[in-house]
């Protein structure tokens, strides 16, 4: 005979908070690489030289920031997503509840939101890549860590394959197509003009870049990077979740071996990497299709050794307390999210302050740590009197079609 049980919410007591802190940690980290999305013209994230000045001090924040955060962040974002999938569906099922009613309409939710966020506010959205690759990995949930690793690993080669075939491809391009996505990369300032003069416009002026970019970074990008870089990332999220990582729950030397190897080879990669796309003077074709590949699997390496260091400092007391307002901050990862969007775009935009195109990198890099400096206070203050961020909340409670309590 078949039992209805009601589905409820995972309790906040199941929280594993050493995860919560890498979330805050990797959430405040990823600003550090869309700052330049929200800034500046979209060339200058991937080709340091195509707009602003490269001279002093932003040369350097540039580079530590493309050798030392630059998809290292995003990368533990979208494993910390892959365990938190594991985390929420095996809570329900051993209440004896079933996990895909209320996993595929928190998906949908989240896919509403980062659509919204990306068309109405900032084309960066990664909201939609997670919503769209969780519609697959839930099939994953019970699979073992070691085939999770293998078949996430095979997973993310997909999209290295795919810029290996692309790069191949090339010799058939006319020239007027190599010429075009030289200059997506290297614009002209007439070029780099017409975006600035759009950010720097109404919200409706706007519209006639951010829509284009979005959607073109929800089918293109989506279809040969993202959902295979995201979805290869939350199998491997799985995995090491189920083997106790993400939880402090290994040995020190665990740790120090993850930081130590993740470093020594994924650094000196991303490195590499920039030192081969300055010789070929940052050629687009070569830039997009094969000088990214460095970075792409040297994050891989990097973000290991971010997650080491993070797993050894929750390991000791100081390191704990010095974690706390992260914890907090990853707590609300889905509000902070949002919120780095609207403090940014009111900086940047023509709706707000109209700075878009104006602040050089070391700029930049005070508004990454104001904004730090913000949620890393507001967030434990928020905490201490309510149960969840603004957007946690709603997206529980549209989630459980049910309102969530809110004071604590």
């Amino acid at each position: 005979m078949f039992v209805h049980t009601p589905l409820h919410p995972v309790p906040q007591t199941e929280r594993i908070t050493a995860i919560d802190a890498l979330r805050g940690v990797a959430l405040l980290g990823i600003l550090i690489l869309n700052i330049q999305f929200f800034a500046m013209p979209g060339a200058a994230y991937f080709n340091p030289t195509a707009y602003g000045d490269l001279g002093g001090a932003n040369w350097w924040i540039w580079y530590l920031g493309h050798v030392l955060a630059d998809q290292k962040f995003m990368t533990i974002f979208s494993m910390l997503f892959g365990a938190g999938i594991v985390l929420m569906t095996s809570a329900h099922e051993r209440r004896g509840q079933g996990s895909a009613a209320i996993h595929y309409r928190r998906m949908g939710w989240l896919i509403l939101f980062g659509l919204l966020h990306a068309h109405l506010l900032w084309a960066g959205d990664i909201l939609y890549f997670y919503g769209m690759c969780g519609l697959v990995a839930w099939f994953f949930r019970r699979w073992r860590p070691f085939g999770l690793l293998i078949v996430g690993v095979l997973v993310i080669s997909v999209a290295s394959g795919i810029a290996a075939l692309e790069a191949w491809s090339v010799q058939f391009w006319d020239e007027a197509a190599k010429q075009g996505m030289n200059e997506n990369f290297n614009p002209s300032p007439a070029a780099a003009q017409v975006e600035i003069d759009a950010y720097q416009g109404s919200w409706t002026s706007q519209m006639f870049v951010r829509v284009p970019g979005a959607l073109f970074f929800e089918t293109i990008v989506f279809a040969t990077w993202g959902a295979w870089r995201a979805g290869g990332l939350m199998l491997v999220g799985m995995a090491l979740f189920k083997w106790g990582t993400f939880c402090a729950a290994h040995p020190r030397a665990v740790y120090v071996s993850m930081f130590a190897v993740g470093s020594a080879v994924g650094i000196p990669l991303a490195i590499y990497g920039v030192h081969r796309n300055a010789t070929e003077d940052w050629d687009g074709i070569y830039l997009f299709f094969t000088g990214s590949q460095f970075n792409f699997w040297g994050s891989l390496f990097t973000s290991m050794a971010w997650v080491g260091a993070v797993m050894l400092l929750w390991q000791s007391g100081f390191g704990r307390t010095l974690l706390k307002p992260f914890t907090a901050v990853g707590q609300m990862a889905l509000t902070n999210y949002l919120m780095q969007t609207v403090i940014c775009t009111t900086i940047f935009y023509g709706h707000g302050f109209g700075q878009f195109g104006e602040f050089d990198r070391l700029q930049q890099l005070m508004v990454v740590l104001a904004v730090w400096a913000a949620e890393l206070i507001w967030s434990p203050l928020w905490l201490s009197r309510f149960r969840f961020g603004p957007f946690e909340w709603l997206w529980r409670s549209l989630t459980y079609l049910k309102l969530q309590p809110m004071l604590r």
